[in-house]
């Protein structure tokens, strides 16, 4: 394996909420800004860049609290960045996530013209994320954030979404989130999966190269673009109840309803994965990040008898799955964090709350990373061989949605998957290195 520190990164000037996994347990808020008045959106820009944490930050990551900022594609025009820097910004990112719905699989109840406003429109221009070990210390954060905006008539908020990680780090439908995490050349950060080799650095922060050998398109001039990176922000509808109801309906008993929550999954909920213990769940193990990631797929399971080849996780990173000369060029940062109140244990009447996850997919490519895994693993089989099968978990299905689960003589069959995640809505950012927040505050035309 390559030394995770032979590429060095600049980490004074990136953004901490880039790179640095995120605390155990924490508290988060996101935050939607509207630019009203240029020069206050500048000079918001250059209040931002004194507090907003660095990558650099020596102290233990567990114990920092953060605050970061992404801009979209309507923020920028916002701010007055020259014509020639917004058409060197990705396409994808010009576009806005509202306009690339039908790729993303944002389609019937998840399209954006039924999104939580004002996600996915004009208004919004900058998105600010407050995380913190507790909600002590977030208010920190969030005091920072309001001191930021203070005296600012011309930037308005315009949105607000609290999330939380419980000490178990579930999420909604229970399975332990976060846990897998790639090893990023020259952060110093070990990823989560000892026998994955570190990405190139080019894979998630511009200006470094990339798993292709050279160096990603970068947004110019190089000031503007270097040290950043784009974000894909998701408000994911979680329906638990139609969860439970949906195992309950197609087990034969509580111990096969957890089996086959872990086969739609991947991993037992407490994030044990089925690779290294197919039979019954370890709790010991899902919680230990040194165990709990570390298989591949090509020796230990390559006909998906123990992990079945549509389930979410495995569509969600391959590995070194057949598919595995280009895994890396898809690879992304993912971070979720829950919304909402729990639905009790056991139940399985929904009870009308709002509940889910928030989600980040952090990459330099926006088109080959979560545009792709979107498009081609989550709502499509083909790389798989399965067809028009889509993810059982998050996939966009309609109601007539199938799965199955290898087994000996005969495979296991579900029919009728309903839609168990619904888009709320979501926006394109782009999270730009310290020194660009200067230069987007000295900005003059």
């Amino acid at each position: 394996m390559r030394d995770v520190t032979d590429t060095p990164l600049e980490l004074d000037d990136i953004q901490s909420g880039t790179l640095r996994p995120r605390p155990t347990p924490y508290a988060a808020t996101y935050i939607l800004l509207r630019i009203d008045d240029r020069e206050a959106g500048r000079k918001l820009m250059e209040r931002l860049s004194t507090v907003v944490a660095s990558a650099g930050n020596s102290r233990d990551p567990v114990g920092d609290t953060w605050l970061s900022v992404a801009l979209t594609f309507h923020g920028l025009k916002a701010l007055g960045v020259p014509r020639a820097s917004l058409e060197s910004f990705a396409w994808e990112f010009r576009q806005g996530m509202a306009a690339r719905a039908k790729a993303l699989g944002d389609t019937g109840e998840s399209s954006p013209e039924h999104w939580e406003k004002p996600l996915g429109t004009p208004d919004v221009h900058v998105v600010l994320v407050a995380l913190a070990p507790d909600t002590r210390r977030l208010e920190a954060a969030l005091a920072r954030a309001r001191n930021a905006l203070e005296a600012l008539e011309g930037v308005e908020a315009i949105w607000r979404q609290d999330c939380h990680a419980l000490p178990t780090q579930r999420e909604p439908f229970g399975f332990r989130d976060g846990i897998s995490y790639p090893a990023i050349e020259g952060s110093g950060i070990p990823g989560t999966n000892s026998r994955e080799s570190p990405l190139k650095a080019g894979e998630f922060v511009l200006g470094y190269p990339d798993e292709m050998g050279g160096l990603p398109p970068m947004p110019l001039p190089e000031v503007l673009g270097r040290n950043g990176t784009y974000v894909a922000f998701r408000k994911l509808h979680q329906r638990v109840a139609a969860f439970r109801q949906y195992l309950r309906a197609n087990s034969s008993s509580p111990e096969d309803e957890e089996l086959l929550a872990a086969k739609l999954m991947g991993r037992w909920r407490s994030g044990a994965p089925l690779a290294l213990c197919p039979f019954h769940d370890a709790p010991e193990l899902g919680a230990d990040p040194r165990r709990n990631n570390d298989f591949l797929y090509r020796q230990e399971d390559p006909t998906g008898y123990v992990t079945p080849p549509g389930c979410h996780i495995r569509r969600a990173n391959p590995r070194d799955a057949s598919v595995a000369g280009v895994v890396r060029l898809h690879r992304m940062i993912r971070r979720g964090t829950a919304y909402g109140p729990a639905l009790p244990e056991g139940v399985l009447e929904d009870d009308g709350a709002d509940r889910g996850l928030m989600f980040a997919f952090i990459g330099a490519h926006l088109g080959r990373q979560f545009e792709f895994v979107q498009s081609e693993w989550v709502d499509s089989g083909d790389f798989l061989g399965l067809g028009t099968i889509k993810d059982p978990i998050v996939g966009a299905s309609d109601g007539a949605g199938s799965f199955s689960i290898p087994r000996r003589p005969i495979p296991r069959r579900l029919q009728g998957l309903p839609r168990f995640v619904v888009t709320r809505g979501g926006e394109y950012g782009f999270m730009p290195g310290l020194r660009a927040l200067r230069w987007l505050a000295d900005l003059r035309t």
